[in-house]
């Protein structure tokens, strides 16, 4: 498929790739991965012809349809279905012979075209397009609004749906993820799963190369090391090589400390006993691949805060929204120094609002929200980033919050962030997504915050600054809620799941594994778009049908959510029990020969309680088991 040849690439003085050489074979899916600035972007040009080699050759198949995504939208005001269906140059192509036979009345000539079409399958080409707006958040109806109605995230969304709809042999996706929340991230890696042809991604975002990625390029030093599986296959191997020459784990240590002690708070108690397993796992994983990180450039810790009420903040029968229109109603939440909470949630939904209604930049349409004396919110969106001045410097930025501080010591700060040396003191316009993204949390994390909101923080930061930051938050002192579509950061952060659907807030009890089940069961509902009725008429017999569907499905299920709720309810009290017995067992005196009697009834009582405890952990287990095979079948 493609072929580099003794590859040599520079851009100015730097030479990005050394006599390179590598094949690339049909069907392969590559994740490429590396540093901000080592050549990733670079190599995606030398692909599509933008770049042309210093020396060596790349060999690419003749006919080869490549699919990538533009970086830039134009404002038209054509509808956006027609922009997406521009993606099949094939399909357009014949569709301008047809209009042009049509008019030239050439029978012979339509009937080929026709036929053509129909090899191609373009008289679905519409139907195909709206699934792809669909399965990327798009609304019923929005199809037909015109491009220029939409703001810059979505039209990258339109413009990802344009690759998508290309029937290509090679898809070139960067950075796929960083416009999309959860529940897009889950249907594009779906989507991408079942795609025939080859693709070479670059992402930030390890669980979405997990599930995608077969083969992994890591680009380091002008190189392009090869690794055969996903990403965590990649972290094992590179981890192996890096413990040779590096010792020190002590910064991954803490974040396994973090997550062992959740998983020994946890792991007895049914209703955390999924998000205990899955952290678990993550563990066993971690201590393996501990050493893959050690050479981050990226180091930095939330100093202790000032002050932590008790609550920091809460929320009472509160309602929210824009105008007098409500997005959330009976919002209950209260929020403790040792809350860390994962908000999850469809697209739409109510995560980012209800944060701006944490954050104060939304008043309660009804309800009370109540903040403690002392209370210090840390906000991170992504409109933060526009409110940098252009024209300061990273060191400048700092300086303005802490006036009477040292330079060195800002500076000393600043450069665990990757701001070191001039780099500290160069003006800000110029800097990357990722290199803003990094200098909004710095001045975060400097104003020392007691309640940190974190609307996908990970936006922009490349894996070696994701692991930083998720490093750092295991010791965060205060409190954490987090939206996210980076769901290592979600798995390794957050205590508790919290979900915001049908205007709710409620807590999840499942983990993230089975919040994807959820939403497919959710969405098996709008994937097939009836192909001859408009948006109109699907939003409306759509939305009903799926209500309904859901209505049955929710009373089907009860019952056997009410037995999995009552049994946990034993399980608690069966532990509680067992460990109190357990107490009673050590006291000393106890082992005399006159409290034998006791003793003896203490060991039955003991025995007695295991067997109650393992039975309705069975029992648990299996009607668990019984729900998610339910929620499978439907």
């Amino acid at each position: 498929m493609l072929k580099f040849s003794k590859l040599s690439l520079r851009r100015g003085p730097r030479e990005l790739f050394h006599d390179l050489d590598l094949t690339l074979h049909a069907g392969q899916k590559v994740g490429l991965i590396g540093a901000n600035g080592c050549g990733k972007s670079s190599l995606f040009a030398l692909i599509l012809g933008e770049l042309h080699a210093d020396s060596g050759d790349l060999t690419l198949p003749p006919d080869l349809t490549i699919a990538h995504v533009a970086q830039a939208t134009p404002s038209v005001s054509s509808p956006a279905i027609d922009y997406v269906l521009d993606g099949d140059e094939e399909l357009r192509s014949l569709e301008n012979q047809i209009a042009a036979a049509e008019k030239a009345e050439e029978g012979i000539r339509l009937a080929e075209l026709h036929g053509k079409l129909e090899s191609i399958d373009g008289y679905r080409a519409r139907s195909r397009a709206a699934r792809l707006m669909h399965g990327l958040g798009f609304e019923a109806g929005q199809e037909e609004l015109p491009v220029n109605h939409f703001s810059g995230g979505w039209r990258m969304r339109l413009n990802l749906a344009q690759a998508l709809m290309c029937r290509s042999d090679l898809l070139l996706l960067d950075e796929p993820t960083n416009h999309l929340d959860l529940d897009a991230v889950i249907w594009l890696e779906e989507w991408l799963r079942g795609y025939p042809g080859t693709l070479l991604l670059i992402s930030h975002d390890r669980d979405f190369l997990d599930r995608v990625a077969h083969h992994i390029l890591h680009i380091e030093g002008n190189r392009l090391n090869s690794y055969a599986g996903n990403y965590s296959d990649f972290e094992v191997l590179r981890a192996e090589q890096l413990a040779q020459q590096q010792a020190s784990y002590e910064k991954q240590q803490r974040e396994i400390k973090h997550m062992r002690s959740y998983v020994d708070r946890f792991r007895a108690k049914a209703t955390k006993a999924r998000q205990a397993q899955s952290r678990l796992k993550a563990l066993s994983r971690m201590e393996l691949i501990a050493p893959a990180h050690v050479d981050s450039p990226f180091h930095f810790s939330f100093p202790e805060p000032d002050a932590l009420p008790h609550p920091l903040l809460l929320l009472e029968d509160s309602a929210v929204g824009y105008g007098k229109e409500a997005v959330l109603k009976g919002v209950n939440l209260s929020l403790m120094p040792s809350s860390r909470l994962g908000l999850l949630g469809p697209n739409g939904a109510g995560k980012s609002t209800l944060i701006k209604l944490l954050a104060s930049e939304l008043e309660p349409i009804s309800g009370q929200l109540v903040e403690s004396k002392g209370l210090k919110i840390g906000y991170f969106a992504q409109h933060q980033l526009e409110q940098l001045n252009p024209d300061e410097s990273p060191l400048q930025h700092l300086q303005q919050l802490a006036p009477d501080s040292a330079e060195q010591q800002l500076r000393d700060f600043i450069g665990g962030f990757g701001f070191s040396g001039d780099r500290a003191t160069e003006p800000v316009a110029p800097f990357s997504g990722g290199e803003k993204a990094r200098l909004a949390l710095a001045l975060l994390v400097f104003q020392r915050p007691n309640l940190l909101l974190l609307d996908e923080p990970t936006n922009h930061l490349d894996l070696e600054m994701r692991h930083a930051l998720t490093v750092a938050l295991q010791d965060f002192q205060g409190a954490l809620i987090v939206v996210s579509h980076d769901r290592h950061l979600l798995r390794t952060v957050a205590d508790e799941l919290l979900l915001i659907a049908d205007g709710k807030l409620t807590h999840y009890d499942g983990d993230l594994e089975d919040y994807r089940k959820w939403l497919e069961t959710r969405r098996k509902f709008n994937d097939e778009l009836p192909e001859q009725t408009t948006p109109q008429e699907h939003s409306a017999v759509g939305r009903k049908e799926k209500r309904r569907q859901e209505a049955e499905l929710r009373q089907q299920l009860q019952p056997l959510r009410n037995t999995i709720k009552k049994l946990e309810g034993g399980i608690e009290r069966f532990t509680t029990e067992k460990e109190a017995l357990e107490l009673q067992l050590t006291k000393p005196e106890l082992y005399e020969d006159s409290h034998k009697e006791k003793l003896k009834q203490l060991l039955l009582d003991k025995a007695a309680c295991d067997q109650k405890l393992a039975e309705a952990e069975e029992q648990w287990l299996a009607a668990s088991e019984e729900l998610e095979n339910t929620l499978q079948q439907n």
